[in-house]
């Protein structure tokens, strides 16, 4: 049924792109703006680019109340999130590598491991979002995709913006940016933060918690720019980031409970015996050194980032049982180093390349890592501790080479290399009390790889752009920390490859700016994780391929001066081609966690006075996803949102109001189950808020 609703949506896909060829006079004279991206490292216009890339500029993430990195997914075509875990393009999260296929960089600070996969957007000039495999240039994991912010960069005069917000269940935000020079022309800095808190919809009737799912996060961030001569910048970026979260946005049932069995009335009270929480603490610094010559551009970005993640939670979340008392627990600590040296061709048009080498180190420490249970009226720990180090080197290059005029073709490659080892110590004993380990585990393995890309766009004419590419994706290898028995080939998995097809068409006709792709991706030794319920353990595996086909469209157009309209659409059918668990095989299941569409469409109207009115609607479609205990794979069901939101500005002031998930619309985020209990999470009901912002 998928596959032949994506066939129909790329027929149709078709039918628009015929169509959008057919120019159209502006009575009204208006142009659409270009927008400059940089995707290659280089500054270019985005129709030039032959790649699928969103763009959300620093207004649409104030109208639209976008403050983190979950709100930039829900925006991208075929995207899709659930706590800190992406799903791209039918590409999901590795759980033993805790990486996502989606790599967030912020001032060349990548973001991809699944502990601290977040960020506040304070001081954001744009957001761009490069669809596809982004290997060549931004490395190691980005086998999805890249969510590249890119930061405001001060002038002499200072600016700023400060604003609040109050929102249902005590909703409450404050933050602030403020940049401009110390010296003029010289020195400059940028300091920002961000605070939020809510209490949570969900009551622990066990203890009478009304604020059982509460959460918090604040984030501080500075810089310092120096800019001594016309050629030489120095920039200086540091930033403190904390998430705490309480609680489970929903609530759990007895083990093999399907998920239609769940509905979100019941998930505001919730009856568990044991704190359940996750705090999440931040470091991270970055420098980064640029000296324009005349004919190259040379640059170095070194960053360090400290992060370390507790988490402790019931262990059935639920009470009165055989379990209570019973918890899961895990404290992870992960310390990373990177270093780029990179060079550029100045040339703005011609050919123009860039070159670069990249290292990094990469440090998890898990300790203690570990569950509860109970046997003989005694509580038992398994703890696995375990010290996971990695060391990437690599060389990148990439030029574009236009000829004939109209064409122009792009020719990339990295090669790199991964070491990787792991020290594991799993011990069994009454709690609180020290045994020598029941098992251990020293293994290390390395992984080389080269990275290829090839893209050739043709120009049809001044507005539309046309491309083909062809690019391969990469997600490393590890070894399963939860280990217990077996040798190091039984708890190693390979890397995650992929191969992406892809051919697009992007340009401006009148009043309207149009993008749209359809990609083939062919997927080897996907990563995948099951419950064993003989150990009770999640286990690490690589199904032994898998594919997914799609397409994706964005639009926007103004009909007039005052109305903004816009759309995205992602369709995708991706299966699974070989997948034996050795007792079952499930070729042809849809992968989980990948929605089989999603849409969204949005209308924006714009005063001369100041007043201006928006509204969106999002449709997530079916996700599938494997119930171990049954053995079998199952769906979610699609949803439909709608967010609202009325405001006036003047003389710098912003006030609105808003109201999200208009229709107040039930929906499972989530589902998991294991021996002990079914678990289903949910979106947010209905929340109502004001704010007020003041720019200068």
């Amino acid at each position: 049924m998928r596959i032949k609703t994506t066939l129909t949506c790329l027929a149709a896909i078709g039918t628009i792109l015929g169509a959008s060829f057919v120019q159209a006079e502006d009575p009204a004279g208006i142009t659409m703006e270009t927008i400059t991206v940089t995707a290659n490292k280089v500054e270019e216009d985005i129709t030039d680019v032959p790649q699928s890339i969103t763009v959300i500029d620093d207004e649409v993430l104030k109208e639209k109340g976008i403050e983190r990195i979950p709100n930039v997914i829900s925006e991208i075509p075929n995207m899709n999130s659930s706590g800190s875990t992406v799903n791209f393009r039918g590409l999901n999260h590795s759980m033993f590598t805790s990486n996502n296929p989606v790599v967030i960089y912020i001032d060349g600070v990548a973001y991809s491991n699944t502990y601290g996969f977040d960020a506040s957007l304070n001081n954001v000039k744009r957001i761009e979002v490069l669809r596809g495999p982004q290997g060549t240039l931004y490395g190691k994991d980005a086998i999805g995709a890249v969510i590249k912010v890119v930061t405001k960069e001060p002038e002499n005069e200072w600016h700023g913006n400060v604003g609040t917000e109050f929102g249902s269940y005590n909703d409450i935000l404050g933050s602030f940016n403020v940049n401009g020079a110390l010296v003029q022309d010289k020195l400059y800095l940028g300091l920002n933060a961000r605070y939020q808190e809510d209490e949570g919809w969900i009551t622990n009737d066990y203890n009478g918690d009304d604020e059982a799912n509460k959460s918090s996060f604040y984030n501080l961030g500075g810089f310092l720019l120096y800019t001594p001569t016309d050629r030489f910048t120095a920039k200086v970026t540091l930033s403190s980031d904390s998430l705490k979260n309480n609680g489970s946005r929903g609530y759990a049932l007895p083990s093999g409970t399907n998920s239609s069995e769940f509905n979100r009335d019941d998930a505001e009270h919730v009856s568990y015996d044991a704190e359940k929480f996750q705090d999440n603490d931040s470091q991270t610094q970055s420098l980064h050194l640029k000296y324009e010559f005349d004919s190259v551009t040379l640059s170095s970005t070194t960053t360090h980032r400290d992060v370390e993640d507790e988490t402790i939670g019931d262990r059935d979340l639920m009470a009165d049982n055989e379990n209570d008392g019973l918890v899961v627990f895990g404290n992870t600590v992960n310390e990373a180093w990177t270093e780029e040296l990179r060079v550029l061709s100045n040339n703005t048009e011609g050919v123009r390349w860039v070159a670069g080498a990249y290292f990094d180190t990469d440090d998890i420490d898990r300790s203690p890592h570990g569950l509860q249970s109970s046997r003989s009226g005694s509580v038992y720990e398994m703890n696995f501790e375990s010290v996971t180090e990695s060391e990437t080197m690599a060389v990148f290059g990439q030029i574009m080479i236009p000829f004939l005029d109209s064409f122009e073709l792009t020719l990339g490659g990295r090669y790199q290399q991964i070491d990787k080892e792991m020290d594991l110590n799993m011990y069994y004993n009454l709690a609180g009390s020290i045994s020598s380990p029941m098992y251990t585990l020293n293994t290390d393995e390395t992984w080389d790889v080269f990275l290829p890309k090839v893209a050739l766009s043709y120009r049809l004419n001044d507005n539309w752009n046309t491309y083909v590419s062809v690019a391969q994706g990469y997600m490393p290898g590890g070894f399963n920390y939860t280990a217990y028995m077996g040798s190091a080939e039984d708890n190693a998995f390979d890397p995650q490859q992929s191969t992406n097809y892809e051919i697009g068409v992007k340009g401006l006709w009148s009043r309207a700016r149009l993008s749209a792709a359809i990609f083939y991706m062919d997927i080897k030794d996907i990563h995948l994780y099951k419950y064993d319920s003989g150990s009770n353990l999640y286990v690490t595996d690589n199904a032994g391929g898998a594919h997914s086909i799609g397409a994706e469209l964005e639009l926007t157009y103004f009909p007039t001066d005052s109305i903004e309209l816009t759309a995205a659409l992602g369709i995708i059918d991706a299966e699974y081609d070989d997948y034996d668990t050795g007792t079952v095989v499930y070729d042809g299941e849809s992968i989980s966690n990948t929605p089989s569409h999603t849409a969204r469409i949005g209308a924006a109207y714009y005063h001369p006075n100041g007043f201006y009115a928006r509204g969106d609607v999002t449709s997530v479609g079916e996700v599938p996803y494997f119930d171990s205990i049954n053995e079998k794979f199952s769906e979610l069901e699609s949803y439909i949102t709608a967010d609202v939101k009325i405001g006036f500005r003047f003389n710098g002031y912003d006030i609105y109001a808003y109201c999200k998930n208009l229709t107040d619309e039930e929906y499972i985020t989530s589902y998991s189950t294991n021996s002990l209990s079914a678990n289903a999470t949910f979106g947010d009901p209905r929340t109502f808020g004001i704010g007020v912002r003041y720019s200068f």
